[in-house]
């Protein structure tokens, strides 16, 4: 099997999170944001597995369970927030959170 550089695994977590962000940052629906929010937990997972590799231990293997435990919570409160939320306020748009103070 085949080394890949340390390097491009790290590149590829970076431009992961990046579009993670970019993402949280411009999307304005939930779903949207939650899944993004997932794509940025994917991409540290994935350098700390290309870390790990890289030394030869299995730390980021372990960090990475660690990882899925919270975007399994997260995937579960963000839902049921997002029920919620279309719910009050019959959208799912962010914006409407400013509409959270009134109550």
């Amino acid at each position: 099997m085949a080394d890949v550089p340390m390097e491009y695994g790290l590149i590829l977590a970076a431009i992961l999170f990046l579009l993670g962000l970019t993402g949280v940052l411009v999307r304005r629906n939930i779903i949207f944001i939650l899944a993004s929010i997932e794509i940025m937990l994917s991409a540290a997972g994935l350098a700390f597995v290309v870390a790990g590799a890289h030394w030869g231990m299995a730390d980021g293997q372990v960090m990475v369970i660690f990882i899925l435990a919270v975007a399994a919570a997260e995937v579960s409160v963000g839902l049921a927030l997002a029920l919620r939320f279309r719910r009050l306020f019959g959208t799912l748009d962010i914006d409407a959170a400013d509409r959270l103070r009134d109550r």
